[in-house]
């Protein structure tokens, strides 16, 4: 065959045939492979909510920095490192157990100071409840369900 004048030359790399429409699922691997490398779903997980795994008085004192073959690395100073390390169960069972698996079996501990956590805002005044309100509210027995509607009463009516 002889190749003919004027036409335009072939591409490098064919395109892959078109095989119809693909399954949301199978592509989210391909996609997200890359930040997982970076740092892994639990890893992320531990990061992002750590305040709410170790509460506000061990979150300030160390900070996560990575996850790795089970081994979770804290950045924290000195003192609160020999701390963390005599409350090591407890970190790992807390983290384990806010993850739904056994994730961490050993704890790492790099010495820096951790991050500052951001400032939480102040908690607002409670609201005026209309009269109404109140009236229906003191209708209802004490107890955990009208405890449950005065905060929900509260968070309509606050000025936020």
């Amino acid at each position: 065959m002889t190749k003919k004048e004027g036409a335009p030359a072939p591409l490098s790399s064919p395109a892959p045939a078109y095989r119809g429409p693909h399954e949301l699922g199978a592509l989210i691997p391909r996609l997200a492979r890359p930040a997982f490398r970076r740092r892994s779903a639990a890893a992320a997980q531990i990061i992002a909510d750590w305040p709410a795994i170790m509460g506000p008085e061990l979150a300030a004192m160390a900070e996560p920095v990575k996850l790795s073959a089970g081994t979770l690395t804290l950045a924290c100073t000195g003192p609160a490192a020999m701390e963390l390390s005599l409350l090591g169960p407890v970190v790992m069972d807390r983290v384990n157990a806010h993850l739904g698996r056994v994730a961490v079996s050993r704890l790492s501990f790099r010495q820096r100071a951790p991050r500052a956590l951001p400032a939480r805002k102040p908690a607002p005044p409670p609201a005026e409840l209309p009269q109404g309100t109140v009236a229906r509210l003191d209708t209802l027995p004490e107890g955990e369900l009208r405890a449950a509607l005065e905060r929900m009463a509260q968070g309509v009516f606050a000025k936020g």
